[in-house]
């Protein structure tokens, strides 16, 4: 809990759906004296859904919050995909528009475990294992993760002690989603029985993890350009993977296998990523004629092609070497 300490003087935006986690975080800052105001969105699945809406707003009048709620639409398919883009849309303009610091998000331990399984079972090395972190950045704000330390079980007896109110999101046990299948076939069962190992083992996995991260470093960074140095041809992947999670694009499988062979991509008709002379280029891909001043410009500077129309675009000076 020790980052709740360090939001006190920051503006903090919590993402809440009413349920055993978000709850929990709810009356946990609370508890702390964090400032905060809620984010729901509505999805419209259940016949809950509207309760749970009335609640987060009932909480907002009685402790004196802002409640931001949004309906989502109806999806057609790939609803776990869609909902978390359209979720984090909601978010980021908030952020944006009102000013927040931070995202505070109710992942925890059972979460944290559930990613593990799911990530090791298509193939995934440690920064890809431990793809949920206590704090990172997600463009212009920090996403903060306060309960990866804490088990479900140990949240509802928190809620439980002190009678809060929670709601059971009953399509948790739907395992036509894979989560839910990852979860009840596997991540509940093993922490029934290993939770404090499984704790350790996650904490060991953060080291190794910054250990291997060690020899990266940022040179440039602005607005959706990021220019990042490395020394070791494993830690390309990785830094990839990390810069496009912030930017809100998560990697398939099939992308990272790429970027192990080539060194020049556009990864989803959106991305470019460029590698060379031991430096990675990330920005949003862009077609548009430049003059030759700029060109030229750019290859004195080695700005990679795929990168120059971003810069042109969006008239950001060159200004490393």
């Amino acid at each position: 809990m020790e980052h709740l300490l360090k939001l006190s003087k920051q503006k903090n935006l919590l993402a809440f759906s009413a349920g055993v986690d978000s709850s929990a975080l709810f009356f946990l800052l609370l508890d702390h004296e964090i400032k905060f105001d809620i984010a729901l969105v509505n999805y419209g699945l259940r016949k809950q859904s509207e309760e749970e809406e009335a609640y987060a707003l009932a909480l907002g009048k009685k402790y004196d919050l802002k409640v931001y709620v949004k309906k989502a639409p109806h999806f057609e398919n790939n609803f776990e995909k869609n909902a978390r883009d359209f979720r984090y849309g909601f978010f980021d303009e908030l952020m944006l528009e009102e000013g927040y610091d931070n995202l505070l998000t109710a992942h925890q331990l059972n979460d944290q475990l559930e990613w593990f399984l799911m990530r090791l079972t298509k193939g995934a090395g440690v920064s890809e294992l431990m793809g949920l972190e206590a704090y990172s950045r997600r463009k212009a704000y920090g996403l903060v993760r306060p309960l990866l330390g804490y088990s479900k079980e140990e949240l509802l007896e928190y809620l439980n002690t002190n009678n809060h109110k929670y709601f059971i999101d009953e399509s948790n046990s739907d395992e036509k989603y894979e989560r839910n299948y990852f979860r009840n076939e596997f991540s509940n069962k093993l922490l029934e029985k290993y939770a404090q190992g499984i704790k350790n083992s996650f904490n060991y996995l953060q080291e190794d993890k910054l250990t291997l991260t060690q020899g990266v470093q940022e040179v440039f960074h602005k607005k959706e350009l990021y220019v990042i140095a490395y020394e070791h041809e494993a830690s390309i992947v990785r830094v990839v993977d990390r810069c496009l999670k912030k930017l809100g694009y998560l990697l398939s499988s099939a992308q990272r296998r790429e970027l192990q062979k080539e060194t020049s991509l556009v990864l989803g008709g959106v991305w470019a990523v460029e590698v060379r002379d031991k430096r990675i280029f990330i920005a949003p891909y862009r077609v548009l004629p430049m003059p030759k001043a700029f060109k030229e410009l750019c290859r004195r500077f080695k700005i990679p092609a795929k990168i120059r129309c971003y810069l042109f675009e969006e008239k950001i000076e060159i200004l490393f070497n």
